[in-house]
Protein backbone atom coordinates (compact mmCIF):
# COMPACT_ATOMS: atom_id res chain seq x y z
CA UNK A 1 0.00 0.00 0.00
CA UNK A 2 1.12 3.50 -0.89
CA UNK A 3 0.10 7.08 -0.19
CA UNK A 4 0.64 10.27 -2.14
CA UNK A 5 -0.27 13.62 -0.80
CA UNK A 6 -0.35 16.15 -3.34
CA UNK A 7 -2.09 20.17 -3.43
CA UNK A 8 0.48 21.87 -1.43
CA UNK A 9 2.13 25.42 -1.93
CA UNK A 10 2.83 29.02 -1.32
CA UNK A 11 -0.06 30.76 -0.33
CA UNK A 12 -0.48 34.47 1.18
CA UNK A 13 -2.54 34.85 4.42
CA UNK A 14 -6.13 34.42 4.17
CA UNK A 15 -5.88 31.95 1.07
CA UNK A 16 -7.19 28.36 0.80
CA UNK A 17 -5.70 25.35 -0.31
CA UNK A 18 -7.25 22.24 -0.80
CA UNK A 19 -4.87 18.84 -0.31
CA UNK A 20 -5.51 15.62 -1.70
CA UNK A 21 -4.54 11.51 -0.83
CA UNK A 22 -4.75 8.56 -2.75
CA UNK A 23 -3.90 5.06 -1.44
CA UNK A 24 -2.95 2.25 -3.98
CA UNK A 25 -2.75 -1.25 -3.78
CA UNK A 26 -4.31 -4.56 -2.47
CA UNK A 27 -6.96 -2.83 -0.08
CA UNK A 28 -10.03 -3.73 1.50
CA UNK A 29 -10.77 -1.00 3.19
CA UNK A 30 -9.51 2.25 5.39
CA UNK A 31 -10.73 3.63 8.75
CA UNK A 32 -9.84 6.02 9.81
CA UNK A 33 -8.09 8.44 7.45
CA UNK A 34 -6.34 11.57 8.85
CA UNK A 35 -4.05 14.35 8.72
CA UNK A 36 -1.02 15.65 10.21
CA UNK A 37 1.60 18.44 10.02
CA UNK A 38 4.60 18.70 10.97
CA UNK A 39 6.25 22.65 11.31
CA UNK A 40 9.44 23.62 12.00
CA UNK A 41 10.95 23.01 14.87
CA UNK A 42 7.77 21.42 16.28
CA UNK A 43 6.89 17.72 16.75
CA UNK A 44 3.88 16.35 14.74
CA UNK A 45 0.20 17.40 15.27
CA UNK A 46 -3.14 15.68 14.21
CA UNK A 47 -5.06 18.23 12.25
CA UNK A 48 -7.86 16.02 11.43
CA UNK A 49 -9.39 12.80 11.35
CA UNK A 50 -12.29 11.26 9.13
CA UNK A 51 -14.07 7.68 10.15
CA UNK A 52 -15.87 5.45 7.59
CA UNK A 53 -19.15 6.83 8.06
CA UNK A 54 -17.61 10.30 7.46
CA UNK A 55 -17.74 11.84 11.29
CA UNK A 56 -15.23 13.84 11.27
CA UNK A 57 -12.46 15.55 14.03
CA UNK A 58 -10.46 18.40 14.28
CA UNK A 59 -7.77 19.90 16.01
CA UNK A 60 -8.80 23.10 17.95
CA UNK A 61 -6.34 25.13 16.07
CA UNK A 62 -8.05 24.14 12.34
CA UNK A 63 -11.82 24.44 13.96
CA UNK A 64 -13.89 26.59 11.56
CA UNK A 65 -11.18 26.68 8.74
CA UNK A 66 -10.62 23.46 7.24
CA UNK A 67 -12.58 20.61 6.65
CA UNK A 68 -11.94 17.11 5.97
CA UNK A 69 -13.25 14.79 3.48
CA UNK A 70 -13.03 11.49 1.72
CA UNK A 71 -14.13 9.45 -1.06
CA UNK A 72 -14.00 5.80 0.23
CA UNK A 73 -14.74 4.17 -3.31
CA UNK A 74 -11.31 6.02 -4.34
CA UNK A 75 -9.42 5.44 -1.75
CA UNK A 76 -9.08 9.28 -1.21
CA UNK A 77 -8.86 11.66 1.55
CA UNK A 78 -8.78 15.77 1.37
CA UNK A 79 -8.23 18.11 3.38
CA UNK A 80 -9.93 22.08 2.43
CA UNK A 81 -7.82 24.66 4.06
CA UNK A 82 -9.75 28.13 4.35
CA UNK A 83 -8.53 31.57 5.94
CA UNK A 84 -4.61 30.48 6.47
CA UNK A 85 -2.26 31.47 8.71
CA UNK A 86 1.07 31.66 8.44
CA UNK A 87 1.46 29.39 11.59
CA UNK A 88 -0.01 26.74 9.20
CA UNK A 89 2.92 26.63 7.58
CA UNK A 90 4.38 22.87 7.75
CA UNK A 91 4.54 19.61 6.11
CA UNK A 92 1.39 17.93 5.78
CA UNK A 93 0.96 14.18 5.74
CA UNK A 94 -2.28 11.75 4.97
CA UNK A 95 -2.43 8.72 7.44
CA UNK A 96 -4.73 5.85 7.05
CA UNK A 97 -5.46 2.67 8.78
CA UNK A 98 -5.51 0.15 6.09
CA UNK A 99 -6.96 -3.19 6.19
CA UNK A 100 -5.59 -5.87 3.35
CA UNK A 101 -4.16 -8.89 5.03
CA UNK A 102 -4.07 -6.98 8.09
CA UNK A 103 -4.50 -3.90 9.32
CA UNK A 104 -2.19 -0.79 9.95
CA UNK A 105 -1.11 2.34 9.70
CA UNK A 106 0.06 4.10 6.50
CA UNK A 107 1.80 7.47 5.94
CA UNK A 108 2.34 9.48 2.88
CA UNK A 109 5.63 11.45 2.18
CA UNK A 110 3.65 14.86 2.95
CA UNK A 111 3.60 17.69 1.21
CA UNK A 112 4.46 21.24 2.10
CA UNK A 113 2.46 24.20 2.60
CA UNK A 114 3.67 27.42 3.06
CA UNK A 115 1.81 30.50 4.43
CA UNK A 116 3.29 34.18 3.76
CA UNK A 117 2.01 37.24 5.64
Amino acid sequence: VQLQASGGGLVQTGGSLRLSCVASGNIFSINPMAWYRQAPGKQRELVATITSIGRPNYADSVKGRFTISRASAKNMVYLQMNSLVPEDTAVYYCQMTVVTAAKREYWGRGTLVTVSS
